[in-house]
This record gives structure tokens, C-alpha cells and sequence, in this order.
């Protein structure tokens, strides 16, 4: 099957191209009920569009989202629910010139490989403007899951090129991520990010960067066995954004060099008992695995890391070839983001949504 549907019981489909008409999405599995509009869903949005500062694409987008189905008099009625942004600042003409050749570390190769035919106006449906609908979507999960288990995402950028944040896991706050242009909640390490990232533009280049994914008030005993582990899942979430080239989970690669002594997380006794049918729930002194332990969520908070590649377009004069395999110059014109990272914090935290709630739907199925 075509991959442009994400989730089991809780399942997405998005829809759209970066220069056609409109971005959007089908949400089937959500649970009637819900009480949502579109004011639920916009100030996700607003965190990622285009145009939200001095250090992101000059690309201005409202991304206003339209419900078209799926919710009667302020309710969602169990029925596919669609979602609808439309494009009102797309400039096809923008990229006219490149219909013949190919932009180096883009998709234009591979999909003209593959399909024998590409949109080329700003890629088309590769186009990062795609992640507005997986947005729009996890807007829903969010929402349906703070309501019923008061979880909380919290993803926050930690590196941009070689400046790292130093920031403690247990003191993370939404204001505070949303408090820096670049959502990285260390001051420090953020204005010298902004700065980095405003000479990378002026240079016509761009830089990447890492996202750490945070998720508490995680429910117990979410994710399947063996193929389904909610690690996997997070995994191929993360890995299906555009520009994103390394995930690892809890110590992830740093748990490699350790000993077993050391990164084993001991269980500490609590005062509480529980029965066979039901054991309590108990917390551990250091949380190395991520909050999951064989796959299945502990109830402590989940962490994980998401790195993502300089964005592709860059102003700067680059080798290429035609079509026909002929030797070009490229340079990059319109409008592109120098980095990609403080736009794509919301995208993480839509997609650890969109896996949390279906595992969530899938959990009660088999276990109410």
C-alpha cells in the first residue's frame, strides 16, 4: 500500500502538495465525544508555520485549519474526521527553473526514479509543508490524551551545529521551550543558537541539529511485543519527518560504553503492595531505558532523541546535473529555512502523539 497513512485504531492519512491548493489530513479511530474545534487544533499549527520569526523561512503562511467532517455541535462523532489548510503564499514560479535538473540531498532523483513524474514546485508532496496536516492530527491525540491521562509532550532542541544545551530533564516547561526562538529552554545555549543560525543564513548555508522528545504521565503497559515495541513505533514516527537522520531511545548510543552494573535501573521498594492480579506499580532509581522496559511503557517519562540534517536548500553555488545526466550549476533561490529545527519541535511531539494515542486505543482493546 502507498505510504501516506500512519496508526492502526487511531489512524492518520494526509493529503496535499507544498505549492497546490491545500495540506490536509484524515483522522479515522478517533473516540466520539471529544469536545473539539478548530481553536483546539490552531496553536499547534501556529508553532510550526512558516514565517513565525526572524530565523525561520520567510514563507508567510496563516495555516488556518478548516474541520470539514467528522464533529457535530462541537463534538467528534467517531466518524473520519477531516482536516484542511490552504496554500495562500505558494510561488510555483519560484522553482520553475529546476523542473530539469536535480537539487543535490532533495527528492527529485528518487522520484523521478520512482514514479517517472515529480512535482517540482518546492517538492511537492516531499515537501516538509506536508508535516502540517501530521500536526493538525496529533493536535487531536494531544488533547484526547492530557483529557484522559494528563500526559504532557514536551520535545525541546538540545544541539544546533556545535552548541549544546545543558538542561535537566526534570525541569522542563512548555513556557520555557516556547519562551526561545529556537525552543531550546537553556538561555544560554539559545541565544547563541539564534546567533548561529542568523550567520549561517546571511552565509546562504544552513545548519542542523538535534530534538530531544519528552513524554510524560505516560500510561503503564503501552506497546505491543516484538514488532510493535513502543520504541519501534516512536522510532519509524520520528524517522518518517523530512531531514531527520538518527534516533535513538533512552541512553540510546551513550548506553553502548556502559557497563551493565551501571546502566541497569535498579527498582526501589514502595511502601504500597500490590496482588497477582494486580502488582503495583513501582519506580526505579535511574530511568537509562527511556521509560520502556521490553518494549512496553513503565509509566516513567519517555525520551528519546531526533537528529535532523542541514535543510537541503541552500543559497549557495552547488554542482548538479540535468535529467538527461548532464553537468549544471544550482543555486537555490525562494524562501527556505537556514534551520529546520524550531519548526520541527511541534512535528515531534504530533507524531509521539499520534503513536502514544494509538497504542493507547490499542492497549484498551485488548485490555478492557
Amino acid at each position: 500500500m502507498p505510504g501516506n497513512s500512519f496508526g492502526q485504531l487511531f489512524r492518520i492519512t494526509t493529503f496535499g502538495e507544498s505549492h497546490g491548493e491545500a495540506i490536509g489530513v484524515i483522522v479515522d479511530g478517533c473516540p466520539p465525544g471529544l469536545s473539539l474545534s478548530e481553536k483546539d487544533i490552531q496553536p499547534d499549527l501556529d508553532r510550526r508555520k512558516p514565517g513565525q520569526s526572524k530565523i525561520t523561512t520567510a514563507r508567510k503562511e496563516k495555516d488556518a485549519i478548516h474541520i470539514l467532517s467528522g464533529v457535530f455541535n462541537g463534538k467528534t462523532t467517531g466518524t473520519p474526521i477531516m482536516l484542511m489548510a490552504y496554500n495562500k503564499d505558494s510561488k510555483a514560479a519560484d522553482y520553475e527553473k529546476l523542473k530539469d535538473l536535480y537539487r543535490p540531498s532533495h527528492a527529485d532523483y528518487t522520484y523521478d526514479l520512482k514514479y517517472g513524474i515529480r512535482d517540482w514546485r518546492g517538492s511537492g508532496r516531499a515537501s516538509a509543508r506536508e508535516t502540517l496536516a501530521r500536526v493538525a492530527a496529533g493536535a487531536i491525540a494531544k488533547k484526547y490524551l492530557a483529557q484522559k491521562c494528563g500526559v504532557e509532550f514536551l520535545s525541546h532542541v538540545i544541539q544546533v551545529g556545535t552548541i549544546h544545551a545543558d538542561i535537566d530533564l526534570r525541569k522542563i516547561h512548555a513556557k520555557a521551550i516556547d519562551a526561545s526562538l529556537v525552543r531550546c529552554p537553556d538561555k544560554n545555549a539559545s541565544d547563541k543558537m539564534v546567533k548561529l543560525i542568523e550567520q549561517v543564513r546571511k552565509e546562504g548555508d544552513s545548519v542542523g541539529g538535534i530534538i530531544r522528545g519528552l513524554i510524560r504521565h505516560v500510561p503503564v503497559g503501552l506497546g505491543e511485543p516484538v514488532f510493535d515495541k513502543l520504541p519501534a513505533d516512536l522510532g519509524k514516527a520520528m524517522l518518517s519527518i523530512n531531514a531527520v537522520k538518527g534516533f535513538d531511545f533512552g541512553s540510546g548510543f551513550g548506553g553502548s560504553s556502559m557497563r551493565g552494573s551501571d546502566h541497569n535501573d535498579e527498582f526501589i521498594p514502595s511502601s504500597l503492595r500490590g496482588t497477582k492480579q494486580s502488582p503495583q506499580k513501582i519506580s526505579t532509581k535511574t530511568n537509562n531505558s527511556g521509560g520502556t522496559l521490553g518494549g512496553i511503557s513503565t509509566g516513567q517519562d519517555i525520551y528519546f532523541r531526533v537528529a535532523f540534517k542541514p535543510v537541503a536548500s541552500i543559497a549557495l553555488e552547488q554542482d548538479t546535473v540535468t535529467r538527461s545526466g548532464k553537468a549544471t550549476k544550482l543555486t537555490v533561490q525562494g524562501r527556505h529555512d537556514p534551520c529546520v529545527l524550531p519548526r520541527a519541535v511541534p512535528i515531534v511531539d504530533a507524531m509521539a502523539a499520534l503513536v502514544i494515542m494509538d497504542h493507547y486505543m490499542r492497549h484498551k482493546a485488548q485490555n478492557s
